[in-house]
């Protein structure tokens, strides 16, 4: 009896650690900025957490500006050609059919501007696609429709699902975050090059976060990677943005940055219930 008794003490005591520990693993960010989450009638980028997506910015804007000054110039080529050539003002039309200096001109042009884009525009593809070096490698996998996610060098693994409207409070998180929020969290520290390996167990996904200016498919078969380095502590929030079944709008995305000591406590906490 007694030795039931010391059986059933010593499990229930493990039992409340490993409750206590988890309960900390689920608190790990709580006081954190929300950063990268979608804004209502929103129509530019998140804040930009990662040198890729900086790059992502800056072209995009580049690109605005050349296509800005290109409609202006067709715009006003078009108004100029409606007016000056109008019936009324120029009853008798020319006969030519060719304008060899022109027709020249309206090929060299878009080369040139084409060519001007893709030299910017192709260091910014090399970028993401050539992969560091990982102080953090992580597995993620999708599936339908949750995201699996194994620290590779750590041996640590957990799912990630989509938290529902009354669990918000509970995790830390508030109404506005419905759709976004999952019950557990991609941790990683501040700075460092982290690495995904990105594939799929049924069907075609793919993991983004777009304050991170990443995105790559989760293919079944395939094992593809995508790089990060967050810059800035904070709680960031994805989706999965391949058509995938009908629940595809109910696997979201959270990733939290955290300082160097938070991740290091957190990997402690993760191996200690492993």
């Amino acid at each position: 009896m007694g030795l039931k008794s010391a059986a059933t003490s010593l499990w229930v005591s493990t039992a409340l650690v490993l409750a206590g520990t988890r309960a900390s693993a689920q608190e790990i960010g709580q006081d954190l900025e929300i950063v990268g989450r979608p804004v209502d009638r929103g129509t530019g980028f998140q804040p930009s957490a990662t040198e890729l997506a900086r790059d992502v910015v800056w072209l995009d804007n580049m690109l605005l500006i050349i296509i800005t000054l290109i409609t202006l110039f067709v715009t006003g080529l078009m108004a100029w050609v409606v007016i000056r050539y109008n019936a009324q003002k120029n009853p008798t039309p020319a006969t030519f059919t060719h304008n060899s200096p022109l027709e020249v001109a309206w090929t060299v042009v878009p080369i040139v501007i084409l060519v001007f884009i893709g030299a910017f525009s192709l260091p910014v593809l090399f970028k993401q696609q050539e992969i560091p070096e990982a102080d953090i490698n992580i597995k993620v996998t999708g599936y339908q429709w949750y995201w699996g996610y194994e620290y590779v060098d750590e041996g640590i693994q957990f799912e990630s699902y989509m938290l529902a409207e009354d669990e918000l409070e509970e995790y830390g998180y508030s109404q506005e975050e419905y759709l976004l929020a999952t019950d557990t969290a991609v941790i990683v520290p501040i700075g460092a090059t982290v690495v995904m390996q990105v594939t799929a167990a049924d069907v075609i996904h793919a993991w983004t976060i777009p304050a991170f200016g990443v995105k790559q498919d989760a293919v079944p078969g395939r094992l593809a990677q995508l790089w990060f380095a967050a810059e800035r502590e904070g709680i960031y929030f994805g989706q999965c943005s391949e058509l995938c079944g009908k629940d595809h709008a109910y696997m979201p995305i959270t990733v939290k940055v955290v300082s160097q000591e938070v991740y290091d406590q957190w990997l402690a906490d993760e191996k200690g219930t492993s």
